[in-house]
This record gives C-alpha cells, sequence and structure tokens, in this order.
C-alpha cells in the first residue's frame, strides 16, 4: 500500500490546521483538522479499512492516540482534510472510537511545550474484514484487533513541536 495526504509529505511538519485547537486545554491553538489521506495498491481481500493516528512520543509510557477510525467501506481510497473533525464526514459505515481525549473523533497534535518535536503517524490498514467495536471501544482494543486482521498497512508522519 502507498499513502500521500495534499496537507503534508512524510517527515514534513503539520501545518497550524491540524492541530489541535484550545477548546482542548492542552494550550494550543490549532484548527483541529483531520489531515487530507488518499492511499493506493490495496491487498486483495480487503474488506474495510482503519484510520490511526498515534504519537508514541507522549509522555505517558504508552504513547497517545489522536485519531481511530474504522470500517471505512472497502471502495474508500480518500478522506478529505476535516472528514475526522468535528462536523466532518466520514464514508457510510465507518466509525470513529475513543481516542486518549476520551471521545471520539480527530484530536490533533499539541505536545508539551518546550519538548522536543513529536511525530504523528498517520496509518491505513487494509482490513480483512469488519472489526468489532462502537464509539466507547479503546484505541487498544482496535489495536489488537488490527494486529490480527491487517492484510496491508502504510503510514505518513507528521512532526509537530510546540
Amino acid at each position: 500500500m502507498h499513502l500521500t495526504s495534499n496537507d503534508f509529505a512524510d517527515g514534513d511538519y503539520l501545518g497550524a490546521a491540524h492541530i489541535l485547537s484550545a477548546e482542548f486545554g492542552f494550550g494550543c491553538a490549532g484548527g483541529n483538522q483531520s489531515p487530507h489521506l488518499a492511499w493506493t495498491d490495496v491487498p486483495e481481500g480487503t474488506e474495510s479499512f482503519a484510520v490511526t493516528c498515534f504519537d508514541p512520543d507522549a509522555p505517558t509510557g504508552s504513547g497517545f492516540w489522536h485519531w481511530v477510525v474504522v470500517n471505512l467501506p472497502a471502495d474508500t481510497t480518500e478522506l478529505a482534510a476535516g472528514a475526522g473533525s468535528a462536523g466532518g464526514s466520514l464514508p457510510d459505515g465507518a466509525l470513529t472510537t475513543r481516542t486518549d481525549f476520551g471521545q471520539p473523533g480527530y484530536g490533533g497534535p499539541c505536545p508539551p511545550q518546550g519538548d522536543h518535536p513529536h511525530r504523528y503517524l498517520f496509518t491505513v490498514h487494509a482490513v480483512g474484514g469488519q472489526l468489532q467495536a462502537d464509539a466507547d471501544t479503546s484505541a487498544a482494543v482496535v489495536g489488537f484487533q488490527l494486529h490480527f486482521n491487517t492484510l496491508a498497512k502504510a503510514t505518513l508522519m507528521g512532526l509537530y513541536k510546540h
């Protein structure tokens, strides 16, 4: 699989539109808009897709999940900018699950001020079925299911420093 974005290239810093907004109370003032993502070279047998955004550098001991979307229809090849944000539009059948912010939906980057640049791993998983989840399913449970059901995956890394 191959993953691209109109909003950033692999290893680039994410723009203000994609950074966490002030209402979350972490000290950032971005637009909290999920970035555009598009994928190609999907393996045969793909029945759905999942999209995740994970910060392995968060000072939690276990990273931080910023976005989890499951059960995107198999004919989906891209998500528009803002699709995962409040008021965004995901394809029918897609489900956003709980992130480490405690609720479903995209929550943009906002590492502690003065910390080193954090890596934000946007990953698309080609899944050989539908995942069992609801809006309150944790990212860890989704990750467990993805471990056993992912046929292929592709990742883009965005950076941000506050």
